[in-house]
């Protein structure tokens, strides 16, 4: 009973943790696997994970994947054929009617095919969860030598997973989940045999063996294989958007913003922002400087333009640089060549040799914390769909504040203001510092594309 009303908690950072979470799983699932993701793609890790979810329901176990269809191309064939299985049942979240040259789709449906699902949820059983930022694919779980994507997860058991359950049957049977064989063509017996097959022929290739081999041998599989995984203890609760706001119908006040503002209540004394999409807007810039003027100690962490991958989305931050550090808030930009490789974070912010970000966290008066998917941007806001939790946890906001202090300052350039007004970037290179006048690491036509995407009307789709 020392638990009572709370839920166990555990942050996954290490890239390869987040993958072993999930495929571990898949193996463990007794009665029930329920998948929900934005993007999965048909690459090592995602076909492992297909592979992972096909032999649970050779056992028996029932299997609903709920994927977003944005990001879908090239993938029918896979999913038909995973959907043929008796004990798979495969839906699509706003999905597109033309198959192939979508973009005719786009123009044709755009107010609806703009509204994504941007949910992420791996729960099995409805006893054990993982939710987070990460999509199913190599950059997300270190499998591509070129990049990686800085990420976080949390694994959790306890009350809350039978709130994550409970909403992924919400999305289910919602008007914008469709089931796949309304939308795909049949998969034939040949096809589901060469799938398999594939399948097979990538899992015991020697890229597959070794990234198998390193994911068994870190400690995070030990504890968990073991049941010893350490978990924390703490109130955790899942906040998430009206299915119907994939329509546009979500009703005033069930927008997760609103939910997250409600439950983290108004910063009293420091907030800790992490979001590869930072797109404030100009309302957003105006309630941060109010806090900054109340004595909010505000620091944020986005993507240097080096290391994004939407260059568009970066023109919805960089115009708002200037009057957020004129108010005295802390910007860092994580660089995409990183001089630390750390073997996991607590925070989704450990170095690589080309990293891009992509968690979505930030922390309250050290005290309360949300992961998920909610980027600080108006499409999370008011266009996809989102999901994330909760946690009242000093333990996980702490580390999230000596992030920033001690950690985020040697990765990321912090941006600065010069006496005349004029930004510059401050790079820490071991116990030196190197002073760009420019945004560092880009071209002249990078910065001027940027400066004119700024002054487009565009910021509602970024």
């Amino acid at each position: 009973m020392a638990h009572t009303g709370m839920s166990g908690v555990y942050p996954l950072g290490d890239a390869r943790d987040a993958f072993a979470a999930r495929a571990m799983l898949a193996q463990a699932a007794d009665r029930t696997l329920d998948v929900q993701y934005y993007i999965w793609r048909n690459d090592m890790t995602g076909s492992l994970l297909f592979t992972a979810l096909r032999q649970a329901a050779d056992r028996g176990v029932r299997v609903r994947l709920l994927l977003d269809d944005n990001n879908t191309s090239g993938l029918d064939g896979a999913l038909a054929a995973i959907d043929a299985h008796p004990n798979i049942e495969v839906r699509l979240f706003n999905p597109f009617v033309i198959r192939g040259m979508r973009v005719f789709g786009f123009l044709t449906d755009f107010a609806r095919l703009n509204r994504r699902m941007h949910n992420k949820s791996f729960t099995a059983d409805s006893q054990v969860t993982v939710v987070g930022g990460r999509n199913v694919g190599d950059e997300y779980f270190g499998a591509d030598g070129d990049v990686l994507f800085a990420d976080l997860d949390v694994l959790a058991v306890g009350p809350v997973v039978t709130e994550v359950a409970h909403d992924f049957d919400r999305y289910w049977n919602s008007k914008s989940s469709y089931p796949a064989d309304r939308i795909l063509p049949a998969a034939d017996d040949a096809a589901a045999a060469t799938l398999s097959a594939a399948a097979l022929q990538l899992a015991s290739s020697a890229r597959a063996q070794s990234y198998a081999s390193a994911v068994h041998s870190t400690a995070f599989h030990h504890d968990l294989l073991n049941g010893t995984l350490a978990m924390e203890w703490a109130v955790t609760r899942m906040v998430s958007d009206d299915p119907a706001k994939g329509l546009g119908l979500a009703r005033r006040g069930t927008l997760i913003f609103d939910k997250i503002r409600k439950m983290m209540g108004e910063p009293a004394t420091e907030l800790n922002l992490v979001s590869p999409y930072f797109v404030p807007t100009g309302a957003g810039v105006e309630a941060f400087v109010a806090l900054a003027k109340k004595g909010v100690k505000i620091r944020v962490l986005t993507n240097a333009l080096e290391a994004t991958d939407v260059a568009a989305v970066h023109s919805g931050y960089a115009k708002h640089r200037k009057p957020l550090l004129e108010a005295g808030i802390s910007l860092y930009e994580l660089r995409r060549l990183s001089p630390v490789s750390t073997a996991r974070s607590d925070t989704g912010m450990s170095g690589s040799s080309a990293s891009s970000l992509h968690s979505k966290t930030f922390s309250v008066d050290r005290s309360r914390v949300f992961i998920g998917s909610f980027n600080f941007d108006p499409r999370s806001a008011k266009l996809n769909t989102e999901m994330g939790f909760v946690i009242d946890s000093p333990t996980l906001a702490g580390r999230i504040s000596r992030a920033f202090e001690q950690r985020i300052p040697a990765q990321a350039y912090e941006v600065r203001l010069s006496a005349d007004g004029q930004l510059y970037w401050q790079e820490r290179r071991g116990s030196a510092t190197v002073r760009h006048e420019v945004e560092p690491g880009t071209s002249f036509g990078q910065r001027a594309a940027v400066w004119f995407m700024s002054l487009l009307p565009v910021d509602w789709l970024l």
